[in-house]
């Protein structure tokens, strides 16, 4: 019988240190990550000057991280003074948009100036755009440019192409 109550009381123990554990964990996860952080940037390419810089972020990352999972750490409570400083930056934040929007309703109704409908055409129609698109080969390195020498490339192509087809199609509309 004695030996069932010293089972529990152990499996007692282990669950509420387990716990305890656990919880640190979760409250210092923060600055486990601010710590894994630094450490990948200190693995990128970087200058002496940002190296040694690094090198105080990750001591000093380091240094809460352990103090937290210590539980050394001063545990920070915020003032009602910076609780209210919180609630009304938001409600400035929210008013500066409310009014903002207002004003904005006000000063103009229409987003263009005319009442004219847009319309967007090609620069052939009809029959003429059939034949410029059996006439237009675009080269296989302008279907997708990497850089911009590239893509002015393919745009002084088209250009180019669209010249000669012009030509070739005033030839064909004078016969």
């Amino acid at each position: 019988m004695c030996g069932v109550y010293s089972k529990i009381i152990s499996i007692g123990i282990l669950l509420a240190i387990t716990q305890i554990s656990y919880a640190e964990k979760k409250q210092c996860q923060a600055y486990l990550d601010k710590l894994r952080n630094v450490q990948s940037q200190q693995k990128q390419g970087h200058s002496l000057k940002r190296g040694n810089n690094l090198n105080k972020l990750e001591a000093k990352a380091r240094k809460k991280w352990w103090q937290c999972s210590q539980g050394h750490l001063k545990k920070t409570r915020s003032s009602k003074n910076q609780k209210k400083q919180q609630k009304n930056s938001i409600s400035k934040q929210q008013s500066l948009t409310a009014t903002s929007l207002t004003q904005i309703s006000k000063v103009s109704v229409r987003p263009f100036q005319t009442t004219a409908p847009v319309v967007i055409k090609s620069r052939y129609q009809g029959k003429q755009l059939q034949a410029w698109l059996l006439y237009y080969r675009q080269p296989k390195k302008c279907s997708r440019p990497k850089t911009t020498k590239q893509f002015a490339f393919c745009v002084e192509d088209r250009r180019n192409q669209q010249r000669s087809f012009e030509k070739s199609d005033v030839i064909v509309s004078l016969k």
